[in-house]
């Protein structure tokens, strides 16, 4: 029996990259990587993760404005953006051979998003917040955070997800804060 070769748990690079940074060639070569590099925010040198946060505020900004998805929208959204990100991040690390590569960031997009949906801040200040929250948890890692960035670990579909769930967590933590605040100082 031969082995297959399509299995999504190998992590050998089918496309290696010169010093582990992606190009716009990259980009463009797979609709994974367009996805999962946040449509060229983790193309960034420096923080990928900020940048791919910065992307997907001003994302949610525009779609909330236009789109005015409400609250079933947003779910539906965030939950394709999850499912899809997930293989989109499967695929692209499998590509890569990195099990958690820093240029994706589809995961910052998603989690940022549920965090600026259920939390809904008013005004830009409170956005801005939310997003230094966000980041100093998914930088920073503290306590869940980084319980959740070492749970998931491999290759295929639980590396995947790994790329996802700590993102998630962070996420969650996020809430925490913002409704502990709310909790005892009022909106």
């Amino acid at each position: 029996m031969t082995p297959r070769t399509d299995r999504t748990d190998t992590v050998e690079p089918a496309w290696p990259l010169p010093g582990g940074v992606p190009t716009a060639r990259f980009l463009f070569a797979r609709l994974s990587h367009l996805i999962a590099l946040g449509f060229g925010a983790g193309l960034s040198r420096i923080a990928p993760g900020t940048v791919g946060t910065l992307w997907a505020w001003a994302a949610f900004v525009v779609i909330d404005a236009w789109a005015t998805p409400g609250d079933r929208g947003w779910a539906l959204i965030i939950g394709a953006t999850l499912l899809v990100g997930w293989w989109a991040s499967t695929a692209t690390a499998r590509r890569t051979g990195i099990a958690d590569p820093s240029f994706v960031v589809i995961d910052e997009v998603v989690a940022f998003w549920l965090v600026l949906w259920i939390a809904a801040p008013d005004g830009l200040l409170g956005q801005a917040v939310c997003f230094a929250l966000f980041r100093f948890f998914d930088a920073a890692k503290p306590g869940p955070v980084a319980w959740a960035d070492r749970v998931f670990k491999g290759s295929g579909w639980r590396g995947g997800w790994g790329v996802m769930f700590d993102d998630l967590v962070a996420a969650f933590c996020t809430l925490l804060v913002i409704a502990l605040w709310r909790f005892a100082f009022g909106p």
